[in-house]
């Protein structure tokens, strides 16, 4: 596992936004896994400004995301399908057809998770996975359970991520109580993991991702087992990891 400490939110975007951009750059045809919510804003923003100042080509890229809410279309505006045209889809060249999202309004949930592993397994799963982490230490949605699932599955949605994601919405009740997610087996077969985290609300799921143990009781631990994973955060996120100038004692 690789560790890059950086000094703001800001430089986590741009350094996230060149790892991506040189997968794409080696291989024009890449599978992304993509993420949503407010970590991944500022690379977005970035990698947008390549493509219309560096001539990055996003024509021939396929991306995959991790989620989608239950009951929400890709019109709603708290969707992700619609978060990733607002801050991605719509900045680049890519075709919208060789963007793949959940459907969360899909009449059956449980046969739409079937389809899309294997729409997974059909495009060889991602080149590079990109990766937030939640306060509770979840990936995607999978959320602290008792064991790791596997396959994409509808779960129910942790109330502390409730609770952070109610921002998002005019009230809490609006917030959905269910999602689909890409489960474990999803995000460990790309070929590359990029997992970013800023601010000291998420030291403490860091550290615990990082180097406690591998649990299901912390989701973003099973990242121990893959071979290749690069963890970008700022000062904050890390001021619980001790190798990084920060006191011992809190580690």
């Amino acid at each position: 596992m690789k560790l890059i400490c950086v000094s703001d939110e800001h430089e986590i975007g741009l350094e996230t936004a060149r790892l991506i951009a040189s997968v794409v750059r080696l291989k024009p045809e890449a599978v992304l896994g993509l993420a949503t919510g407010s970590s991944p804003i500022g690379a977005y923003a970035e990698l947008a400004r390549m493509c219309a100042e560096e001539n990055l080509d996003f024509s021939d890229v396929r991306t995959v995301n991790l989620d989608e809410y239950v009951g929400l279309d890709g019109s709603h505006p708290q969707s992700y399908r619609y978060f990733m045209h607002k801050y991605l889809f719509d900045k680049v060249n890519i075709d919208p057809k060789n963007t793949y999202v959940p459907d969360g309004f899909a009449e059956d949930p449980d046969e739409e998770c079937d389809l899309y592993d294997e729409l997974l397994e059909s495009l060889g799963y991602a080149d590079l996975q990109l990766l937030g982490i939640g306060v509770n230490g979840h990936i995607g949605f999978n959320e602290p359970a008792d064991f790791f699932i596997p396959e994409t599955h509808v779960v129910k949605i942790a109330e502390s991520t409730i609770d952070a994601n109610q921002r998002f919405f005019d009230t809490r009740d609006e917030v959905p109580r269910y999602a689909i997610t890409i489960g474990i087996k999803g995000i460990l077969c790309a070929e590359r993991i990029v997992l970013i985290a800023s601010g000291r609300k998420k030291a403490e799921a860091l550290k615990a991702a990082c180097f406690g143990p591998v649990t299901p009781k912390m989701p973003a631990s099973i990242l121990q087992v893959h071979p290749n994973v690069t963890v970008i955060a700022d000062d904050e996120a890390f001021s619980l990891v001790p190798f990084f100038g920060h006191d011992e004692e809190a580690y």
